[in-house]
């Protein structure tokens, strides 16, 4: 029986063809499958996790500062008279999603705060 040219040789040859043909299926099957990640993927999802927990924190303090504003119900309708798209500025304007001690707003804050404000009666 006469084996592939891959096959024949030194057995040095083939250990090492063989250790590289086993570590690329491993590095495949552990990236795909296995959860492996590359630390840059690590950092991109633990800077999302971090941000995804301050806006559920801030969006509820935002809303409750609107609501115990003077104008709550006045400024509530007029919200939801602005378009969707617009309702973000309408908050931000407000000043109700700047958190204490800050003078600047996070997009995804505002964004969170004005759909939670809309879901109000």
């Amino acid at each position: 029986m006469k084996f592939p040219a891959l096959l024949q040789g030194e057995s040095l040859k083939r250990l090492l063809q063989g250790a590289f043909v086993g570590f690329v299926a491993t590095c495949v099957i552990g990236f795909n499958w296995g959860g492996w990640t590359l630390g840059s993927s690590a950092k991109q999802m633990a800077d999302n996790s971090a941000m995804s927990a301050v806006v559920a924190v801030l969006a509820p303090m935002c809303v409750d500062k609107f609501q115990h504003a003077g104008d709550a119900t006045t400024q509530l309708t007029e919200l939801k008279k602005v378009g969707s798209w617009q309702q973000g500025t309408f908050v931000e304007k407000g000043g109700w999603a700047t958190a204490t001690g800050t003078r600047s707003t996070d997009s995804a804050v505002v964004e969170a705060c004005a759909k939670l404000l809309n879901g109000l009666k």
